[in-house]
């Protein structure tokens, strides 16, 4: 029987565990509620109220951002260039990190300690030479040249990240696919990919994250024309002398609510991959 005292003490844990939780849940809501309210007021309300519901609900700060911004097309120039890098992302870094880990010898860690002294290099550090390689490629101003940017400036991340994963494959299971026959692509798709799948998915997650948000590259490389900017350069043009910060808040949510979608959807779709390995391990 467990000890009457350590079970007040494991009922106390879980109480303060759950308070804990609510908490932090709490501390994420709250900046989620007032940008979905003040998307829905005017700027009197969003500065005397900030946290109160609006007393008149302005559904229409919506299609005012939508056309002012003219967040369709940003919106589909961000999907696009985020898909594309993503899977040139994937597709490079997942062979890379294969290799890495199938060889894990003393050359590929001093291949992996390469790709970790790209975290060294700051982002604006390389802006100039972006752009210069952007013109003399004839790419500047384009959105072809951030798909092809933003997987480079990926790379090391993501292959660090499933290198890792990927060298917890047993090397027993590896040896057993290669005395069946598997060769490199084999072994690839049929035994690294299934169990880095968590890895996988929580660099896409990751990397969709960052691609989405990225704003300094997208507006010095894609440019603003309204035809190729991404939704993170057309939202600022919400910004005036007088701005409505109600209209401000409603493009904010627009441009926040594909990517919370993909999250939410990519999430659960992690959780079912560290899942199925679990009950396989």
């Amino acid at each position: 029987m467990t000890p009457p005292n350590a079970a007040r003490r494991g009922r106390a844990t879980g109480r303060l565990a759950g308070t804990l939780s609510w908490a932090y849940a709490l501390l994420l809501a709250a900046p989620l509620y007032y940008l979905v309210v003040s998307a829905l007021k005017t700027n009197i309300e969003i500065f005397t109220q900030p946290f109160s519901l609006p007393a008149d609900w302005l559904w229409e700060n919506f299609g005012t951002a939508w056309q002012t911004a003219d967040l369709g097309a940003a919106l589909l120039n961000s999907a696009l260039i985020s898909v594309v890098a993503i899977a040139v992302t994937l597709g490079l870094s997942v062979p890379a990190a294969y290799a890495l880990a199938y060889q894990d010898n003393r050359l590929s860690r001093l291949i992996t300690g390469v790709f970790s002294a790209g975290f060294l290099i700051p982002p604006f550090a390389a802006l100039i030479p972006t752009v210069i390689l952007a013109i003399e490629l004839g790419l500047f101003y384009t959105r072809e040249f951030q798909m092809l940017f933003l997987p480079a400036s990926a790379l090391p991340l993501s292959v660090l990240l499933l290198t890792q994963f990927m060298r917890t494959v047993p090397p027993a299971l590896v040896e057993s696919a290669a005395l069946d026959g598997a060769g490199h692509w084999r072994l690839l798709v049929s035994v690294y990919i299934p169990i880095a799948m968590p890895g996988i998915v929580s660099v896409t997650i990751l990397q969709l994250l960052t691609f989405w948000n990225e704003y300094l590259f997208s507006l010095t490389i894609t440019g603003t024309a309204a035809d190729v900017r991404t939704a993170q350069v057309a939202l600022p043009t919400l910004l005036s002398d007088a701005t409505d910060f109600g209209v401000l808040a409603a493009g904010t949510v627009l441009t926040l609510l594909p990517v919370y979608v993909a999250y939410t959807m990519s999430s659960r779709r992690m959780q079912e991959a560290l899942t199925a390995g679990a009950v396989k391990g």
